[in-house]
């Protein structure tokens, strides 16, 4: 399958792009700088280019089988790429015919609320990353109604530890039996699952410990 990963170059974005090539699938590695994503496999193609410029995006598009999103700002805060990048990506898409798409949110937005504890409800969501959050669920609410075969990826807090495999999936909203961490392999390992299951087909799913 011909995939294309945006956000290529994040933490969690590079070992997303890593496990889907050593899965078979050719990948498109696409980031601001896309030599950074330093994947050293002949299966993945590096395409330079902004998120937020919708040309730039629906050129890189043409010719998938299937989009991952795990777009991030760094340490800005106040950054708008989760959602207007996402918007970019959802009309080429559209435009060039490409039906799968994998985007990874947060554990938290809309529903799945219930699942935090005060201080991620408070402290952090509440007021630290507050604008964060927020374009979280704004990107959520593009992708449900974008028409195409979504899926919503919720991870809780990445965590850099190895992957264990035991991380839990597809939990009630009311559910507080959790760690609220999840090593970032494990994350990049169910997005990559995605594309040959049709289990979370347009839902959105929460993966933690």
């Amino acid at each position: 399958m011909k995939v294309i990963v945006f956000g290529a170059t994040g933490t969690l974005g590079k070992i997303v792009t890593r496990q889907l090539a050593q899965q078979g699938h050719v990948v498109t590695a696409f980031a601001r700088n896309a030599e950074n994503a330093a994947i050293d496999l002949p299966a993945v193609r590096g395409v330079s280019g902004d998120a937020l410029d919708a040309q730039a995006v629906a050129k890189a598009l043409e010719g998938h089988d299937a989009v991952v999103v795990t777009l991030g700002a760094g340490m800005n805060r106040r950054s708008r790429i989760r959602s207007q990048g996402t918007l970019n990506i959802i009309r080429g898409m559209q435009q060039h015919g490409v039906r799968r798409l994998i985007c990874q949110s947060t554990l938290g937005a809309h529903e799945s609320w219930g699942n935090l504890n005060f201080f991620w409800k408070r402290i952090m969501f509440g007021a630290l990353l507050r604008p964060v959050f927020q374009d979280h669920e704004l990107q959520e609410q593009l992708v449900r109604a974008s028409g195409l075969d979504w899926t919503i990826v919720r991870p809780s807090a990445f965590d850099t530890g190895p992957a264990t495999g035991g991380y839990r999936e597809g939990f009630a909203p009311s559910e507080r039996r959790l760690s609220l961490k999840i090593p970032l392999g494990d994350i990049a390992a169910f997005l990559a699952r995605q594309l040959a299951e049709a289990q979370y087909l347009h839902r959105a799913v929460g993966i933690s410990n």
